[in-house]
């Protein structure tokens, strides 16, 4: 759907319309879902943050400012729910906990590949596996910024609007993100 649409469909969701907010909702509760689980690893807490994001919007239409794309304004309530979700929890994770979503899906598996084996499969699902467990150990900061790049595909000044830093922090973050995986990476793949 166009910026447009969205514009359209959110100023009939600001003056009230029931029908306009959960066409919204149907368009976006996918992402923010897959933006939490990437972030939180969660099936549940993901479910959560949905909710409690698309709660917190119908809430605050008078927070939103027209002048941005709505999809930064809800990206950044998602986001910032994540982030105080992962402040709470206790640092009880595993870097070799399993990562793979209950029905065996994720994002990487939706790519469409040429010449298919089980072989290839198994390879590919174990690279994922290890790519996802060094996400996971990412501190906080880089995690985030590296999931909303590579993961959910946004800009860096999207990123920006999304989190309120400068792109240049950004791209700092970025950077040193890259970092951190290629060195957790490079003992594990090779």
């Amino acid at each position: 759907m166009s910026e447009h649409a969205d514009a359209g469909l959110v100023k009939l969701a600001r003056k009230g319309n029931q029908r306009a907010f959960a066409e919204l909702v149907d368009l976006y509760k996918d992402k923010v879902f897959h933006l939490a689980y990437r972030m939180l690893n969660n099936r549940h807490e993901s479910e959560d943050i949905v909710q409690e994001t698309f709660l917190r919007v119908y809430k605050n239409w008078d927070k939103y400012d027209e002048n941005q794309k709505f999809s930064t304004w809800m990206y950044r309530i998602a986001t910032n729910l994540c982030i105080d979700k992962l402040r709470k929890r206790k640092p009880s994770f595993s870097l070799d906990a399993e990562l793979n979503d209950q029905d065996g899906t994720d994002g990487y598996s939706l790519i469409p590949g040429d010449n298919r084996t089980p072989e290839s499969e198994f390879l590919l699902s174990e690279t994922q596996q290890i790519i996802h467990q060094a996400i996971d150990g990412l501190p906080a900061k880089y995690k985030t910024i590296m999931i909303l790049r590579y993961l959910q595909e946004l800009s860096l000044q999207e990123i920006g609007d999304i989190l309120n830093m400068p792109v240049t922090t950004v791209k700092t973050r970025v950077h040193r993100g890259r970092e951190f995986l290629r060195k957790r990476l490079e003992h594990k793949l090779f």
